[in-house]
């Protein structure tokens, strides 16, 4: 492992009443180890395992490709705050990383477009061509396979989101094939029971307080697509038909 574990230190934390300080599960979990090259935050949406996602790139150093040209009707003032209390804790030397988040790639493939044009070979690196010249799925696993190469620590925000199925299993095989190199350390954050079946692997659930390990079997995931797969006409049977 390249990162054995963050330290939520709740002593740093400047309110208590807004997101994501005011979240039972981080005013419960004090510490959350790293004893596999492949870990999964799973939970609801709002449930802070994004959030912490992000707080621990920061605190790592890694940089996270952001469009800040948004705008929002509500501002936190500590949206932004997370990672001052969030400490790591390396194996041993601290190693490069690399943050992802489909919603933030779009801006990354822009940015390293305006790069190519002084330095087209720097495209060699994610097959040969520009990842906004192909498809969504195609460019996101040409960024997967090259990226994940180097070693380093990998944290990933729901990167199941613009893939199909088929390209979920080809991106669970990377992680498979370079967690098993030694190179590569995982944190993800995911719905997919798809890739939430990596094994040798770690889950740890963001529905309890604290944080708890949970196995695959276990998982939300599983049990509802597999109980949906299982009895699909008895969950439609509940469903009204849309009437315009």
């Amino acid at each position: 492992m390249h990162l054995k574990s963050v330290r939520i230190l709740q002593e740093k934390f400047p309110t208590a009443d807004w997101y994501p300080f005011n979240l039972s599960v981080f005013q419960k979990t004090k510490s959350i180890p790293f004893p596999k090259p492949v870990t999964f935050f799973i939970g609801e949406n709002g449930s802070g395992k994004s959030t912490l996602l992000r707080a621990i790139a920061m605190a790592c150093g890694i940089h996270i490709w952001e469009n800040t040209d948004r705008t929002r009707f509500q501002h936190n003032p500590y949206e932004n705050d997370f990672h001052k209390a969030v400490a790591a804790e390396w194996a041993g030397a601290s190693v490069p990383g690399s943050f992802f988040s489909s919603q933030l790639f779009q801006h990354f493939a822009e940015i390293l477009d305006g790069w190519a044009h002084a330095d087209p070979g720097m495209l060699e690196y994610f097959g040969g061509k520009s990842l906004l010249k192909q498809s969504h799925g195609q460019s996101l696993l040409s960024f997967f396979t090259a990226r994940t190469r180097i070693k380093g620590l990998y944290l990933l925000d729901e990167p199941e989101t613009a893939l199909s199925p088929k390209n979920q299993i080809r991106l669970l095989q990377i992680l498979v094939r370079e967690a098993a190199s030694g190179r590569a350390q995982f944190i993800i954050a995911s719905h997919s029971p798809i890739l939430l079946s990596c094994p040798e692997s770690s889950i740890l659930s963001f529905d309890c307080s604290p944080v708890r390990p949970l196995e695959y079997e276990e998982t939300e995931q599983y049990q509802v697509y597999k109980d949906f797969l299982n009895n699909r006409n008895s969950y439609l049977d509940h469903i009204r038909p849309f009437r315009a």
